[in-house]
């Protein structure tokens, strides 16, 4: 029986390592740029053409390769910055697998230009598909000079499945903003089709901060700085009146290194536990510096993975440090009474008379927090006698008195009918409307009379089969959605004018995502312009959403599209209408009026489908006649 069992071509390997290395242009530009740090670069030029597909452009000028170097970097497995195991354990530079270039030139057709300082010539050369192409000496400055072209061109299937060029050029953007933010002292530029989208100079750490996400993060930011035998922490951390549901800018680095972790960030939030609402998040950007041994990043080939000796001590030393923070910057909200503007409050008793104010005293002007003059202390009224409150009686002269249901009877049956309505064996009157009928979801239904809330969240009524109970914050939900749905499929949207418009900015990475989402953004109603630097002025809003903020919508609706990762104008559009639907629907325990709830409900069951929210929670649920039976048994 012959031997079935063989080595893999090196080009094939490469493919393969490739497949975990390089999952898209982003991969690319992560890999080049960490290599040009590692090389000591101070200035780093990045440009890429079609979101990297076609192009991708890293120029440093760090201490570049010599012949023999440049020709042996695109080898499996060949690194200068480890030569055995235990280096492992004493990382200081990025890299160290020395799987970057031979994947990159596995499926990409790249150029490199490279010379050492001191050098007069350096060397230029071209490998295709882990094949070199040619190599010579040229004349070229001190660094490297690498282009990565026609991405995946030998894996077709690898390039059918890379997404639009806006989100492609969406992650290569969160990529360089990571190494961005790690590395303040050195400098960066970004350009994508010759269009500059970010100048980033050498500067201090908050600037770069700036530089990247905009000013006015600035005062939103508080300085972190923890220094233990363990571990040192220093960074900044959001104030807690910051947190929004989405967007939130949550940054960890160990060492210059990015990374993601999930226990930590865990430790983070636990620290604003009853500052911020729950849901919320707040930004961060927290550095580690730890011992090179007491960390393990060789996890992941993508190196964001990385495992901790002693995780559960910097998570205490961590969250100490966060709320210490926060201390030190008064963050934690104390109880205060704003008194200004407030109304006078006279002070009733269960009579019919009202207690006459006594002459002002010093005793007055710390009795009461909201108004000195509304309220006496229960001492003062011994020396005072009640007096007919006759002087409120006229501004009670021609109203009508509402008719109060009549209180439960101590005893006796006779208690009337007309309080119970719905148990009543009296005929119903004309315009008292009918019942639902038992399916509601599917039938036709009629007006109710009367509808009744519970705890300003749920809208009670009764149906054939029993209790409906219907959550009416989902239900408005229901209906928004199905309302600016029909806006973005008929592109009949009704804009307002904002008298002053608002101002939102968007990070590098959020911009491609806001451009592509623009037309269906224009489709509800919203009218933006770009100001430059990822600053945008929010000119017109959607008509019917008075009292809410269009920086958070905007904002909510970008997160939105970058999380689902969609590239359907179908799935963005619902996307956007569900984001819509649930910022302008009406909040838990807003009290309705019965009109109020007879239009909500009579607006739910006109939806496509009044049972469910768009993404899937339950709007009603109806308990049945025999169980409410069952109860009283």
């Amino acid at each position: 029986m012959s031997d079935i069992i063989r080595l893999l071509p090196d080009s094939v390997a490469n493919q393969i390592a490739a497949g975990e290395v390089i999952q898209r242009p982003a991969s690319v530009v992560k890999e080049l740029v960490e290599n040009a740090i590692d090389a000591g670069a101070h200035h780093i030029d990045v440009s890429v053409t079609d979101a990297g597909k076609t192009c991708i452009q890293v120029i440093d000028d760090g201490k570049g390769m010599s012949e023999t170097d440049a020709r042996l970097a695109f080898e499996r497995h060949a690194t200068s910055k480890i030569r055995e195991a235990s280096d492992l354990f004493a990382l200081h530079t990025m890299g160290f697998r020395g799987e970057a270039l031979a994947s990159i030139a596995a499926v990409a057709q790249v150029e490199l230009k490279t010379c050492q300082e001191g050098d007069e010539l350096g060397t230029a050369i071209t490998i295709a598909g882990s094949k070199v192409e040619s190599q010579e000496a040229v004349t070229c400055r001190k660094g490297s000079n690498f282009a990565v072209k026609n991405l995946f061109f030998n894996v077709p299937a690898r390039r059918k499945f890379l997404k639009s060029n806006q989100t492609e050029l969406s992650n290569i953007l969160a990529e360089f903003e990571r190494i961005a933010l790690v590395n303040p002292d050195v400098s960066f530029t970004l350009h994508h089709n010759d269009t500059e989208m970010l100048n980033l100079p050498a500067t201090q750490l908050r600037l770069r901060i700036m530089g990247v996400f905009g000013r006015k993060l600035n005062q939103d930011l508080l300085s972190l700085e923890i220094d233990t035998t363990m571990v040192k922490i220093h960074g900044f951390i959001g104030k807690p009146e910051t947190a929004r549901k989405k967007g939130a800018r949550q940054f960890f680095f160990v060492n210059g290194r990015y990374m993601r972790h999930p226990y930590f960030h865990k430790a983070v939030m636990d620290a604003y536990e009853h500052l911020v609402p729950v849901g919320e998040q707040v930004s961060y950007f927290l550095y580690f510096e730890v011992e090179p041994a007491n960390i393990d990043v060789n996890i992941h080939p993508t190196k964001t993975e990385i495992k901790f000796e002693n995780e559960q001590a910097i998570w205490q030393i961590l969250s100490a440090a966060v709320k210490e923070t926060l201390g030190r910057f008064n963050a934690v909200p104390s109880i205060d009474f704003d008194t200004e503007g407030m109304p006078d409050i006279p002070a009733f008793d269960a009579s019919p008379y009202s207690v006459v104010q006594p002459p002002k005293t010093s005793y007055d002007t710390s009795y009461n927090p909201f108004n000195t003059s509304s309220v006496v202390p229960p001492s003062a009224y011994s020396s005072y006698t009640p007096k007919p409150s006759a002087e409120w009686e006229p501004l009670f002269q021609g109203l009508e008195k509402k008719q109060q249901a009549p209180a439960w009877p101590s005893e006796g049956p006779d208690f009337p009918e007309e309080a119970f309505p719905e148990t009543s064996a009296s005929p119903v009157p004309e315009e008292e409307p009918t019942l639902y009928d038992e399916h509601p979801a599917e039938a036709v239904k009629e007006k109710v009379a009367q509808h009744y809330q519970y705890k300003g969240s749920y809208i009670l009524t009764s149906v054939k089969s029993g209790l409906m109970i219907i959550d009416q914050q989902r239900a408005h939900t229901r209906i928004l959605y199905d309302r600016y749905m029909r806006q973005l499929e008929s592109h009949q949207h009704v804009s307002q004018r904002m008298l002053f418009p608002d101002m939102v900015h968007f990070s590098p990475a959020e911009v491609p995502v806001l451009e592509e989402i623009m037309s269906d953004l224009n489709d509800l109603g919203f009218d933006l312009s770009s100001l430059g630097g990822g600053t945008y002025a929010i000119n017109g809003v959607p008509e019917g959403i008075e009292g809410l903020n269009p920086e958070t919508l905007v904002t909510n609706m970008v997160q939105t599209a970058i999380e689902k990762g969609c590239k359907v104008k179908e799935e963005i559009q619902s996307l956007l209408a569900l984001s819509l639907a649930k910022a302008a629907a009406i909040v838990p325990g807003q009290v309705l009026t019965n009109e109020e709830m007879n239009s909500l409900v009579d607006g739910l069951f006109a939806a496509s489908t009044p049972n469910y929210t768009p993404d899937g929670k339950v709007v009603l649920s109806v308990l049945k006649e025999e169980d409410l039976e069952k109860m009283f048994r």
